[in-house]
């Protein structure tokens, strides 16, 4: 059966995507820790995160890095924190957000409850900074 990432890779699910290729797909968590949260999956479904082979997991890093150096530019933040949980969705994924101390990286923080004008703005200022 299909991951809601593999839905929202194919359309199934409406997101907020801020970039795409055709291997991995990136796209704003719709209940972010802090505004600029963004999710990066591989467009093929690995659970754990390790089981991905090396070779894609280079090409990952390698799509993630003007992500996050666009989220860096974007938001008010000493840099771009990268985690991977992978918890709650059997399909592997990073999470990507502006960070000012490793708190920001808690997830068991309340998330922000956000309305769609303020993920398109969000969206857009990654976009725009990409």
């Amino acid at each position: 059966m299909a991951t809601i990432f593999s839905k929202i890779i194919a359309g199934e699910i409406p997101s907020y995507k801020v970039a795409e290729n055709d291997m991995f797909y990136a796209f704003l968590d719709i209940f972010p820790l802090v505004k600029g949260h963004v999710l990066v999956v591989p467009k093929t479904e690995v659970d754990n995160f390790f089981d991905v082979p090396d070779d894609y997991m280079q090409k990952w890093l390698l799509f993630a890095k003007p992500i996050a150096k666009a989220i860096e530019r974007s938001f008010d933040c000493n840099r771009c924190g990268m985690s991977v949980v992978g918890l709650e969705v059997p399909h592997a994924h990073m999470h990507l957000l502006p960070i000012n101390s490793a708190d920001d990286l808690n997830f068991t923080r309340p998330k922000l409850k956000l309305g769609e004008a303020e993920f398109n703005e969000i969206r857009q200022r990654i976009v725009d900074n990409l």
